[in-house]
């Protein structure tokens, strides 16, 4: 058996231990409760017996736990996130978050900036923050026109009228973070 092996069997007696006592259970009902022995329960959390799994399955959902959290496994496989780019409306939008709802994370590479193309203002339900990458941004809210540059972010309630471009003719790229129910990204703390 491989040394990272034995490290994890050696870990699991102390956590059934601690799991237990944080629940205030004794030995005697977690043994009711799970179907092993009391004495078994004992030699597991004092390392003196080899966890199987049939022995781990029913502790750890007397315990509320998944399997992993008794096991505490190393990692295992590719931890690189292949990103997929998608194009839209010009942009190059690179999603950051794999979850469904909630506030959503995107890396977005706008276009240069064609003087010839009218700006076209948007509304939609959420909430948007962004930080400038890297170029020049035009951001229009309602009746602001803005330039934002590297290091520098905006924030704001997307129902009001807004566009957001490359402010020259280079491209632009931000880091976006958007709640399409109206999530904030941020909140500031307000002084007293």
């Amino acid at each position: 058996m491989e040394r990272t092996e034995q490290d994890v069997l050696a870990g699991v007696g102390p956590r059934l231990r601690a799991l237990r006592r944080a629940r205030g259970v004794t030995l005697a009902d977690l043994a009711t409760e799970t179907g092993i022995t009391s004495s078994t329960l004992s030699r597991l959390e004092n390392g003196k017996l080899r966890p199987t799994l049939e022995q781990l399955l029913p502790l750890a959902r007397a315990h509320g736990v998944p399997l992993e959290d008794l096991v505490q496994a190393p990692l295992t496989g590719d931890p690189r996130i292949h990103l997929r780019p998608v194009r839209r409306y010009g942009l190059t939008v690179i999603p950051l978050t794999r979850r469904a709802g909630g506030i959503q994370a995107y890396k977005v590479i706008h276009p240069p900036a064609r003087p010839s193309r009218p700006v076209k203002l948007q509304t939609h339900d959420g909430y948007e923050w962004f930080y400038v990458l890297n170029g020049q941004v035009r951001l229009i809210l309602g009746e602001q026109d803005l330039r934002l540059g590297p290091g520098e972010a905006a924030e704001f309630d997307t129902r009001v009228p807004h566009a957001i471009g490359s402010a020259n003719d280079q491209p632009a790229e931000l880091l976006t973070l958007f709640g399409a129910q109206g999530e904030r990204a941020h909140l500031s703390a307000t002084h007293r």
